[in-house]
């Protein structure tokens, strides 16, 4: 069974955790992870480095543009990071997905 993973940048895991509990509340998402990471990339003309953090949100794949437009509608970003990866699980834990999420 597929679901997929949509995955969001953060400037810190304060703003992370908060994106990501509230799409939990309102059952868009069945779970989340949290992980610091370091991201380099062009802004504005510039090489730009700076520390991060990511959030993977797992959901159905018809939950995708709820999702998305609930990130933007919150995040602080000027151009916020959210894709979205189709996954695949062990039956059970995709079901489980499925289940916990409208």
């Amino acid at each position: 069974m597929e679901f997929i993973v949509v995955y969001v940048t953060h400037e810190n895991k304060e703003e992370a955790e908060k994106i990501a509990k509230q799409l939990l509340e309102k059952k868009l998402i069945a779970c989340y992870n949290i992980f610091p990471i370091t991201s380099g990339y062009w802004w504005k003309g510039n090489i730009a480095n700076s520390d991060e953090y990511v959030s993977l949100l797992k959901t159905q794949s018809e939950n995708w543009e709820k999702v998305k437009q609930e990130v933007e509608s919150m995040h602080p970003y000027e151009t916020p990071c959210i894709m979205k990866l189709d996954a695949e699980a062990n039956d059970s834990y995709a079901e489980w997905i499925y289940e916990e999420c409208e």
